[in-house]
Parts: C-alpha cells; sequence; structure tokens
C-alpha cells in the first residue's frame, strides 16, 4: 500500500481542486507550494497496523505519508505525482523515508516499520548512499525492524540495477516488500526478480473474497508459491469480519485494513474477540493433516526480565551445566532468545567481561527468535526453522495467547517428526499421503467416545474404472491424488479446527467434521470437484461414460457421490451404524446421476421423526 493508495486518505477539497486546474500545473504557484513542503519539512506520517493472522498480534505498522492540511498537495496522490513530474521524487522520498522513522512509535521491540519506496527510486544513484542508519539508530531501531515496501504499480525497468540496491540493503539486515501484487502488470516478474520476504496483496483481490471463487483461487496461489520461496503474504484493504477470517482459513500470514485498525500516530490494539477468531479460524488451516501440534513437545525453560544484569544470566549458566539457553521476557511475553554457547563467546573476546558482564541482558540477547502459538503444528516449525539464514539450532520458544509458555529444542522437533512420519508411513496410503483405515478407526472410535455432534462424508468417484481404463493407471493415479486435495481444500474452507480427511483405498474417501453445516461443505467439495475435474480428459468432451458392464451411461464424465451421516449423539452411535447408514446412502447416491450428496441424521431418540434420510444436493449440470 504505498504513500497514495490507502483507503480512505484525506483528500483536496473540490474548491482547491477546481482552483488548481484553473491555474494550471505549471504555475508557479505549486512550484513555490511544493518547494516550501520540502524546505520546511511539511508531511508528517500515520501508522496502520499490520495484524498475524496466525494469533492476531500486531506485527507492525505501515507508514503512511500525509501533505499539509488545506494545501493543493494534501492529498499524497497528489504530492508524489507531482514530485515525480518533477523531477522531485528522491527528495520527496528521502523526506517521507526520515519523516516516517522519526515519528514512529515503538523502538528496540519486535514490530516491524514498512516504509514505501517508489520504483523509480531504485534507479537514482543517490538512494542507496541515504542516512537511514542513522536515523534509525537515533530511535533506537535496527534495520532489522524495517521492511522497504517496492510498489507494483509503477513498473521496474532495470530489475538488475534495483536488484544492486537491495542487495546493499539486505546485506544491512533490511527486508523487501512487493507492494500492490495483483493489481499491476508485473507482480510474478517483481517477485521473481527481487525475491521479497513479503508479498502485499493488492485490495482488489481481497474485497469480498468470500464471495468470489475466482479471487480464492488466485490468493491460493499466492500463498501456495510463497510458501515454496518462503515469502510471508499480508492482504491488503481488509473490511469485513467475513474477508478476514476467510483469508485466515486460507493460511495468509498477515492483514492489514480498517477492520484492523486505521491509521494512526500512536500504538494500535486489535479487538480481543477478533483475536480469539482470528486464532480459532486458524486452527482450521493448521490442523488439516496434521497431528502434533509444537505445544506437545513444550518443555519449561529459565526465562529472565529484560532489564537483568548480563552478571546473573552467565551465573545461572555456571550453575546450571545442562542448561543450553534462555528466554527474555518482558511482562511474561518474550521479546528475545539467549543462548549459552553465544553469552560466553562475547564474554571471552577482547575486553567482553569489561564491556558487557554489567550491562542488562537485552543488549546481548537475540532480538528476533523463532515464536511460534502452541497450536502451531510442528511439521510447520520445522520449515519455520530450517528457513532461517542464522542460528538454525537455536529454542524456539513457544507462546500461549502471546505469553510464555515455555520452549522445544530442534532436536526434539526433529525427532517428532521423524517418529510421525515413521508411524504415519506404517499406515498411511501411499498414493495420497492421507492417514489409512487404522488411523480413520481410531479417531472414529474418538469421537463417538466424546458424545458430541459431528459427521462423517463417504466419498467416491463415478465411472472411474472406465476412466482408469480410458486414460492409463498414471492418469488415474493423479485424479485419486486430486480428489484428495479437493477434499482438503474444501475442508479449509469450510470445516473447523482439527477436522479429519482420510483415504480408504482406491477411490474412496472419509472426512469427519464438526462443522454445524455439513451440508455447505458438500456442495463446496462437488463444486471444486467438477470444476477440477474437466481438466484430466485432454480436450475430449464427453457426452458418455461406459458402466462396469460397458453400458453406455449419457453423462459428461467422471462425478462424485458423497454419503453425508449427521451422527446427532443424544442416543448412542455406533461403528457399525455409521457403516451400515453409509452403504445405503452411498447406493442411494449412485442412483442419481451426476455429482450429488444424500445425507442421514443417526443418534437421535428412537421416537425421533428427523431421523430421515433424503437427497439434499445434485450438481444436475453434470447429468
Amino acid at each position: 500500500m504505498k504513500h497514495f493508495t490507502e483507503v480512505g486518505m484525506n483528500m483536496t477539497t473540490d474548491k482547491q481542486t477546481k482552483s488548481m486546474i484553473s491555474m494550471g500545473e505549471d504555475s508557479s504557484f505549486f512550484r513555490e507550494q511544493f518547494q516550501q513542503i520540502l524546505q520546511h519539512r511539511l508531511i508528517h506520517s500515520v501508522y496502520q497496523p499490520i495484524v498475524s493472522l496466525k494469533d492476531g498480534v500486531i506485527a507492525g505498522y505501515e507508514a503512511l505519508t500525509r501533505g499539509p492540511e488545506n494545501s493543493p498537495f494534501q492529498s499524497p496522490v497528489r504530492l508524489f505525482e507531482y514530485a515525480e513530474r518533477e523531477g522531485l521524487l528522491y527528495s520527496l522520498d528521502r523526506l517521507a523515508r526520515e519523516t516516517a522513522i522519526r515519528g514512529s512509535f515503538f523502538s528496540k521491540g519486535r514490530e516491524l516499520l514498512f516504509i514505501n519506496i517508489p520504483a523509480a527510486i531504485l534507479q537514482d544513484p543517490q538512494f542507496a548512499s541515504g542516512k537511514t542508519m542513522e536515523l534509525l539508530q537515533a530511535r533506537g531501531l535496527t534495520p532489522g525492524n524495517v521492511v522497504f515496501e517496492i510498489t507494483e504499480r509503477s513498473s521496474i525497468e532495470d530489475f538488475s540495477m534495483a536488484k544492486q540496491v537491495l542487495e546493499h540493503y539486505r546485506r544491512q539486515g533490511y527486508r523487501i516488500a512487493i507492494d500492490d501484487a495483483g493489481a499491476g502488470y508485473s507482480s510474478l516478474q517483481a517477485i521473481a526478480e527481487l525475491q521479497p520476504d513479503f508479498i502485499k496483496v493488492d485490495r482488489s483481490l481481497v474485497q469480498d473474497i468470500h464471495l468470489h471463487k475466482t479471487k480464492e483461487y488466485i490468493m491460493e496461489t499466492f500463498v501456495t508459491f510463497a510458501k515454496k520461496l518462503h515469502i510471508e503474504v499480508i492482504a491488503e484493504g481488509i473490511e469485513c469480519i467475513e474477508e478476514l477470517l476467510h483469508l485466515t482459513r486460507m493460511g495468509v500470514h498477515y492483514g492489514q485494513g480498517f477492520l484492523l485498525g486505521r491509521p494512526g500516530l500512536e500504538k494500535s490494539s486489535v479487538d480481543i474477540g477478533m483475536v480469539k477468531q482470528i486464532v480459532q479460524h486458524r486452527k482450521i488451516h493448521d490442523s488439516v493433516g496434521s497431528t502434533w501440534a509444537i505445544g506437545d513437545l513444550t518443555a519449561p525453560i529459565q526465562k529472565f526480565d529484560s532489564k537483568t544484569v548480563i552478571s546473573e544470566v552467565a551465573n545461572y549458566f555456571k550453575k546450571n551445566s545442562n542448561a543450553v539457553g534462555a528466554v527474555v521476557v518482558s511482562d511474561e511475553i518474550p521479546v528475545g532468545l539467549i543462548m549459552r554457547e553465544r553469552l560466553f563467546q562475547q564474554l571471552a573476546g577482547q575486553y567482553g567481561f569489561s564491556l558487557f558482564w554489567n550491562r542488562t541482558i537485552d543488549q546481548a540477547m537475540d532480538a528476533y527468535p523463532l515464536i511460534v502459538d502452541k497450536q502451531t503444528p510442528v511439521e510447520t516449525v520445522s520449515q519455520l526453522a530450517t528457513s532461517r539464514n542464522t542460528n538454525l539450532y537455536d529454542l524456539v520458544i513457544i507462546t500461549s495467547e502471546g505469553r510464555m509458555a515455555g520452549a522445544a529444542s530442534i532436536r526434539s522437533i526433529l525427532e517428532c517428526i521423524t517418529n510421525a512420519r515413521m508411524e504415519t508411513a506404517k499406515v498411511a496410503s501411499p498414493l495420497t499421503g492421507l492417514p489409512g483405515n487404522i488411523q480413520i478407526h481410531r479417531e472414529l472410535n474418538k469421537r463417538l467416545l466424546e458424545k458430541r455432534r459431528f459427521s462423517v462424508i463417504y466419498a467416491d468417484l463415478d465411472y472411474f474404472k472406465w476412466f482408469n481404463d480410458r486414460y492409463g493407471f498414471q492418469k488415474g493415479d493423479i485424479l485419486i491424488q486430486f480428489t484428495a486435495d479437493v477434499i482438503q481444500q474444501s475442508i479449509v474452507v469450510c470445516g473447523i479446527p482439527f477436522d479429519f480427511v482420510g483415504h480408504i483405498g482406491g477411490d474412496d474417501f472419509i472426512a469427519l467434521t464438526s462443522t454445524d453445516i455439513p451440508e455447505k461443505l458438500c456442495v463446496e467439495l462437488i463444486r471444486r470437484f467438477d470444476q477440477g475435474v474437466r481438466m484430466f480428459y485432454e480436450g475430449d468432451d464427453w457426452s458418455y461414460v461406459e458402466d462396469r458392464s460397458g453400458n453406455r451411461i449419457e453423462t459428461s464424465g467422471v462425478t462424485i457421490s458423497l454419503s453425508l451421516i449427521i451422527c446427532e449423539n443424544e442416543a448412542t452411535v455406533t461403528l457399525e451404524e455409521i457403516s451400515q447408514a453409509a452403504a445405503k446412502l452411498k447406493k442411494q447416491s449412485k442412483s442419481q446421476l451426476g455429482s450429488v450428496f444424500v445425507s442421514e441424521r443417526i443418534g437421535l431418540p428412537t421416537n425421533s421423526e428427523d431421523q430421515i434420510n433424503e437427497v439434499v444436493y445434485e450438481n444436475n449440470s453434470k447429468s
């Protein structure tokens, strides 16, 4: 979100605009006004929070430039457009950068300061020789606190030069974000060439994303390849709770917008109710396919207040030879990590003892350790740890609702993953990697013992043998993998935390969900399957298929049949009842043309009239 694109910014009044037009764009009046702004530093910054969609914590602030009130250049649009046209963009940008840093209201914290950099500035030879470092030191900040946002709307003409300039800043510890991704002409090229740390997705893709599947698919693509490149995604312009929760369930890393906080001059806070919803909905994304959470590996660890003197910490390590590290906290919130070996290396250096012995530990700690919520899957923590450039074998700090909970070693994380994979390999489907029958039965029994309402969805493909015979076993395996992906993606969008997906075998799958509206999940699953299965026909347009007896059936290809068993658990439910209901519903669904789901409610009192089964949904476009 660059200086002049933040929604709701102060624009010039109609009267001022008409006056500017009548006086002419090149008048001396505007030149004089603009020079006054530069000479007397008449701009100011407001700061909009950027919120983590993992735990609802404010991760940083974007500095947004504002011109002087009641001025022709009150609008940042007008201000920066005029500066670029007059060849004064670097002077204005340098002033905006300095203003953003001087006005920042946090120091020595973990918050990030996002500063907008127009793409054209990267071509200016003066840019790399600025005084950004001096300004940061004066505010008690470090380059690690700063992210330079390169706007994507104005194209970068010379990527080679841009990379050289940004590498100069990267070596000092600054990070890079590509702004307005998805809104301009070269998003993917800018991402590929500049290899940013953050991608900021434009408001145009965020608005009403819960209502537009095309936007959802584009965002899914951003999240998927960002994960592979170890880039974090920030969704801009979030203005309603439906957008926020949908993005959270999709695994987007951060959010920004009026719903989460408006631009201001002081620290913001996120509504506690909204934080709880973010945490709850994030579990939906994190729990699909995950068995172990990092909280399961939490071990107690020594903690010290950030103002504890180093001598006290050193003496603790001397007395406790098995302690490899300690956490530095401020009001029970972790702010840093001190590792035994690194501390003693500092003290053993020349003048190290005299320089550090009586200083406070916050001056020697690692201010950027890996900190994760206890609900984070172990696999995710492993990926975060191994993607770090330094301190790979440091402890991982674990929090609960933002407060200190304990720590885990990289060794314990790797051992957990190894054991889990060995266990999974014994019983999981080798084709899809999903849990197999042993885990499926274990999960079903666990839910029945809890005696809470849940739903079972059995899924199998119609005319899969015809497809296999027509296109070959290799293409058939890919179709099975596609079906597994569709079920898991549908759970992410429409399920709740700790829903379960398993592979019974062949083209048969099972999903266990506790959502209040399992019918919505079934509809979403069918929609995604029917939309994606067409790509497997290699351009063929089928009007019929052949059943196992070779008879022609008038339908346009492979479809999916779902049996939905809603287990109310008001009366005792057994595995046998679920199995019998599934067999009956499967027969019903297979008798229908096209993709369809059929439902039945079980586990109600014997005198209940609601225990019925019926065809709830058919996708008639496939018949």
